[in-house]
């Protein structure tokens, strides 16, 4: 359900693979519900975008965060574990999006909060599925946390 049904729904994709961003951004254009999707290529940008640091004083806080674990300049891992550290960002759900099938990713991101994690399918067609179910789990049914 949405924090708020006059606003869109602000989603941070926090990704480094031009091609995964492009496939992400078009399934959720074609959402059901209204939605704004703001990207960080790296995990220091992402953390200041959250944060709102410099020219990010003006970005959105995000409703939901998806997170990819292998970013250049900070790794997912350690941007997972700054945001679930920091009251003020805590509460954002953080879907976990990545390639790795490593067992000690899938507990250490749940060991740091993680709220759901989900390897990437390599076929195209399962991929767009996954991101499908994505939008639909978490615009449609999940109730998230108010601004």
């Amino acid at each position: 359900m949405r924090p708020d049904s006059a606003n869109p729904i602000e989603i941070l994709l926090i990704e480094d693979n031009l091609g995964d961003i492009r496939l992400i951004e078009e399934v959720f254009k074609d959402a059901k519900i209204d939605n704004k999707m703001q990207v960080a290529l790296d995990g220091e940008k992402a953390m200041k975008m959250l944060r709102r640091e410099g020219e990010y004083s003006q970005a959105s806080r995000p409703d939901i965060v998806l997170l990819d674990l292998n970013l250049p300049r900070k790794d997912g891992r350690e941007v997972l574990k700054e945001i679930k550290e920091d009251k003020s960002l805590k509460c954002i759900p953080v879907i976990i999006l990545t390639t790795s099938t490593a067992e000690e990713d899938i507990i250490e991101t749940y060991k740091h909060n993680a709220n759901c994690y989900i390897t990437k399918p390599f076929d195209f067609d399962h991929f767009i599925k996954v991101i499908s179910n994505i939008e639909d789990f978490w615009l449609n049914i999940v109730k998230l946390p108010p601004r």
